[in-house]
């Protein structure tokens, strides 16, 4: 019995290949950048290793919705400084509430000029 190894290469010429040692350190050194943006008082931006969540919050769906369209609107002017893109069909929206509301529960946030997905969880 045979076995064929199959070795398979390409060049990169862009970023930084995931899973590689280098990743992370040059990713912290870049990342890092994003927190040094002036956020408004009721938003909060965390990052979990390539991934970032933003919470805002607002009295109202509508505040709320305007507060992150634009905190929004600084992260991806800093991405496009920085030649990076955030992918908006990966991005996803929800709405968390203590309250019930009566007006509206569906968010229209932006990224890259596309409609967020809302979900439940």
């Amino acid at each position: 019995m045979t076995t064929n190894n199959i070795s398979l290469e390409r060049r990169v010429t862009i970023g930084c290949p995931q899973g590689s040692c280098c990743g992370p350190g040059f990713w912290n050194l870049l990342y890092n950048s994003i927190f040094k943006l002036e956020f408004r008082r009721h938003t909060k931006v965390i990052a979990f290793a390539d991934d970032l969540m933003i919470l805002t919050k607002g009295e109202s769906i509508v505040e709320a919705e305007n507060y992150m369209t634009l905190e929004l609107r600084k992260i991806s002017d800093w991405a496009q400084k920085n030649k990076l893109k955030f992918n908006e069909n990966k991005s996803k929206v929800m709405l968390m509430s203590r309250r019930k509301r009566k007006e509206k529960k569906e968010v229209e946030i932006y990224l890259n000029n596309k409609t967020l997905e809302q979900v439940k969880k």
